[in-house]
C-alpha cells in the first residue's frame, strides 16, 4: 500500500460544528424536552397571579408590590426549577444518543467526540434560552391576570424584566456545565438525576457563607437575591460581587466542559 494512501474514514470530509448543531436540533424537535421547559413557569406563575393580592399587604418589607410579585415568582425558578430542569434535560439529551445505539452512529462520523459533546452542550444553552423566554412570557401573562384581578398594575417595564432574566440566564451556565459533566460521566440516568437534584439542597444554605462562589448551583439564586436587595433594603446585599464570581464561574465552566469532552463516548467505545 502506498504510504500516502488513506482509509475511507480519513477521506471523508470532517463534519463541522454547524452541521453537528443542525443534527442535534433535529433530534430536539423530535423529543418532548420543550414541553418539560414549559411546565415550571406555568406551575409558578399561575398561582402567583391568582394570589397576587398578598403583594398588596406587605408590612414588614419595604418593597413595591409589582417588584415583590416579580421577584417572588422568580425565586422558585432561580432556586429550584431552572437547575432541576437543567438536570433532567442534560440527562435526556445524553440518553437520546443511547436509544437504539444512536451514540455508536454518532461516534462513527468523521468528527472528534469533543465536538459532539460541545454541540450537545450548546443545545443545552439554547434550551436555557427557551426556558427563559417561557418564563418571561409566563410572568407577563401572570402580571396581566393579577392586574385585572386586583385593579393594581403589576406589570413592570420590559427592559427591567429582560435585564434580570438575562442575568439569571448567564448565571445558570456554569451549573449547566456541571450537570452536563455529571450526565456524561455517570452513564446510569437515575444516579445522574439523583446527584444533580441532591446538589440543589445545600445551595440556599451556602448562599450566605464565604463558600458561595465555589458552588455554581448558587449563582442564579444569588443574582436574583441581589436584585431583591436593590428593591427591598436590608434583605440581601444589593451589589453582585463580581470578584470572585466571574473567575470561579469561568474556571468551573471550562473544567467541567473539558472533562465532559474528554470522557464523552468513552464507555461506548470500550
Amino acid at each position: 500500500m502506498n504510504k500516502h494512501s488513506f482509509s475511507p474514514s480519513q477521506q471523508r470530509p470532517a463534519i463541522g460544528m454547524a452541521s453537528l448543531l443542525q443534527i442535534e436540533l433535529t433530534k430536539l424537535r423530535r423529543s418532548h424536552i420543550l414541553w418539560i421547559l414549559l411546565i415550571p413557569p406555568l406551575i409558578l406563575w399561575i398561582p402567583s397571579a391568582l394570589n397576587a393580592d398578598v403583594n398588596l399587604h406587605i408590612e414588614d418589607i419595604n418593597i413595591l408590590p409589582e417588584y415583590n410579585f416579580f421577584i417572588q415568582g422568580f425565586m422558585g425558578m432561580a432556586w429550584f426549577m431552572i437547575p432541576a430542569t437543567l438536570v433532567i434535560c442534560t440527562v435526556l439529551l445524553n440518553q437520546t444518543e443511547r436509544t437504539n445505539k444512536g451514540i455508536l452512529k454518532m461516534l462513527s462520523l468523521p468528527v472528534n467526540t469533543g465536538k459532539i459533546c460541545l454541540a450537545k452542550f450548546l443545545v443545552m444553552v439554547l434550551l436555557i434560552v427557551i426556558q427563559m423566554i417561557f418564563t418571561i412570557s409566563s410572568y407577563y401573562i401572570g402580571a396581566l391576570i393579577a392586574s385585572d384581578l386586583t385593579g393594581y398594575d403589576f406589570v413592570l417595564s420590559f427592559p427591567y424584566a429582560i435585564r434580570v432574566t438575562a442575568a439569571i440566564y448567564l448565571a445558570s451556565l456554569p451549573a449547566a456545565a456541571v450537570f452536563w459533566m455529571l450526565a456524561v460521566l455517570i452513564s446510569t440516568p437515575i444516579f445522574s438525576v439523583g446527584i444533580g437534584l441532591a446538589s440543589l439542597v445545600p445551595s440556599v444554605l451556602l448562599l450566605n457563607t464565604r463558600l458561595w462562589a465555589l458552588y455554581p448551583m448558587d449563582y442564579p439564586f444569588y443574582v436574583l437575591m441581589t436584585e431583591y436587595g436593590k428593591q427591598a433594603k436590608d434583605i440581601f446585599t444589593s451589589e453582585i460581587r463580581w470578584i470572585p464570581l466571574i473567575p470561579i464561574a469561568l474556571a468551573v465552566t471550562i473544567l467541567c466542559l473539558g472533562a465532559a469532552c474528554l470522557r464523552f463516548g468513552k464507555s461506548e467505545i470500550r
